[in-house]
């Protein structure tokens, strides 16, 4: 853990006009949803985005035409006088990214899929020689393309998807935070090779404890072998509304807190431009620890946290909890204190109440837990943060960081959110959406939604609004809304049902990743959605 705030040092990248990592501040980018092939609707989104802050935008590229079309949006671009980096999306179509290359400021390609097949779901095994055969195959196919970018002045990003390991991944490793690193890394090491340094890394889950534990893993590999390379951070599939915002606020938020990532997307499923200020103001709201006041430090590198803590407090062993709702439950004695006061005299029948009012309260919290659990305590501590926002949209992104970034620690066996300007009701909420964007707590129906591209071929956003109507009833599901097949039904991992994209105006019916329907109509899709779930539960 972080306790006194600072960036993770890494190389700084050259994309177009702009710079991600090194000293430069953390950019935020964003995508198009608009056919890579409609220019002057491209063009026309791109600008929107960047209207709002936005700083780089990438651009699905499905095929060589789509690639094609790069070279006269970005003309197109620069005669109006906007100078936003482009980069392009490319999945499972090496020619589509060499065609980039010759255009975009930066083009990311998928590990999982730029050499190896479609991912089948299918358990396959490799021997050692053919598992080694298959790694040749990456370089002669990545080397050339590395060697492409390195003479046009063009970054590459290595964007691995949970959704999307290869099956030969999976066959070494399963569907694991160390199989979404090897992905990444067997494409580095022929970066690394080749001299090739102009490289940012993202690795993406809808899951979001999985996100956050899968890049901290990938963070010590790359530091282990002394690479710098900067991070892209999202998480993906996020959703839309106070769900897509809370979820991201506590992934990138939990990364951001420790000094990790260099460039962000808030991934939601709405028009584009309105992920810009979300990201905005996570950013700003982090990097405002910079230099700040020293914060006291443990003596260990290495404390069991607040969820160990003793069972002779009754009702709140091994329970993760909204301290609003519970707190006149079981008789439990609360026991106030400040993490800034050295104040651990505190008798092992209380639950702490623990607050900060420092500008990095997460550190200062970290420390103080680990400094008194140093002294062999084990009180359960209910974390506490007082903010004086005034709307409850601000007051989500910050609360989502820093109870995320405490969270996903395994600090704290409870949260209370304290706030004057916002209704009680809505603090309750917003304290169980967090336990449940953290998965720490189920008390609604979660949807993992993309942000929806070029290649998804219906209305993402409406779809989803009819899909929530008709499903938020259902506490515990977790039901996937995606655009189409490069995102699904991979990507929504872990959801118990799927509605996804499988052609104009097409779509197929998962349960789980098993295909049910496929390529129904729009108009069949959500009745057919409502008919399994209703059948199952029968």
């Amino acid at each position: 853990m972080l306790y006194n705030y600072k960036r993770r040092p890494t190389y700084a990248v050259k994309v177009g006009k702009c710079k991600i990592g090194g000293d430069n501040p953390i950019l935020l980018q964003s995508m198009t949803n608009t056919s890579t092939n409609d220019v002057e609707g491209s063009v026309r989104q791109i600008k929107a985005i960047a209207a709002k802050g936005g700083e780089l935008v990438r651009l699905t590229t499905q095929g060589e035409r789509e690639a094609s079309s790069l070279q006269s949006i970005k003309e197109t671009l620069r005669r109006e006088g906007c100078f936003v980096p482009i980069s392009a999306d490319v999945h499972f179509n090496p020619k589509a990214a060499f065609k980039a290359a010759e255009f975009a400021d930066k083009v990311r390609i998928n590990p999982g899929n730029f050499v190896d097949a479609a991912r089948t779901f299918r358990k396959l095994s490799y021997t050692d020689e053919e598992y080694a055969e298959e790694i040749k195959k990456i370089e002669d196919a990545f080397a050339p393309f590395v060697a492409l970018c390195k003479k046009n002045g063009v970054a590459i990003r290595l964007g691995v998807n949970h959704g999307s390991l290869s099956d030969r991944i999976m066959s070494r490793y399963g569907d694991t935070a160390e199989g979404m690193v090897e992905s990444v890394m067997e494409f580095v090491s022929i970066c690394r090779k080749m001299d090739f340094n102009d490289v940012v890394i993202s690795i993406k889950s809808s899951q979001t404890v999985m996100m956050v534990n899968t890049v901290k893993l990938l963070v010590e590999r790359l530091d282990k072998e002394r690479i710098a390379y900067p991070l892209h951070l999202g998480v993906t599939e996020a959703g839309d509304a106070e769900d897509g915002r809370i979820k991201s606020a506590v992934g990138i938020g939990a990364l951001l807190a420790e000094g990790i990532g260099d460039t962000i997307r808030v991934s939601l499923s709405e028009p584009p431009e309105n992920e810009i200020p979300v990201a905005a103001m996570l950013r700003d709201y982090i990097s405002a620890r910079v230099c700040h006041s020293a914060i006291k430090e443990p003596a260990k590198d290495y404390i069991p946290k607040t969820r160990d803590f003793s069972d002779k407090i009754s009702g709140v062993k091994e329970r993760i909890y909204s301290y609003r709702n519970d707190k006149t439950d079981d008789g439990v004695k609360f026991v106030r204190v400040d993490a800034s006061t050295d104040n651990f005299d505190i008798d092992s029948s209380c639950v702490v109440l623990l607050s900060s009012k420092h500008i990095n309260p997460v550190g200062e919290m970290a420390s103080w837990i680990d400094r008194f659990q140093e002294k062999g305590k084990r009180n359960p501590i209910v974390l506490n943060i007082k903010y004086k926002d005034d709307t409850i949209d601000v007051l989500r992104i910050k609360s989502g960081a820093d109870f995320g970034a405490l969270l996903m620690n395994g600090y704290g066996s409870g949260i209370f959110i304290e706030n004057n300007n916002i209704s009680d009701n809505d603090l309750a909420r917003l304290e169980l959406d967090i336990l449940q964007a953290s998965a720490l707590r189920v008390y609604k129906t979660e949807y993992i939604s993309c942000p929806s591209c070029g290649r998804t071929l219906f209305d993402l956003p409406d779809t989803l609004r009819k899909v929530k109507e008709a499903t938020g009833h259902l506490k515990g599901l977790k039901i996937g809304v995606m655009g189409c097949i490069v995102n699904g039904p991979g990507e929504m991992a872990g959801a118990d049902y799927g509605y996804v994209g499988a052609g104009p105006g097409k779509v197929s019916i998962y349960k789980g990743k098993e295909l049910i329907k496929k390529n129904i109509s729009t108009e069949e899709a959500l009745p057919a959605l409502l008919e399994l779930i209703e059948k199952d539960r029968k």
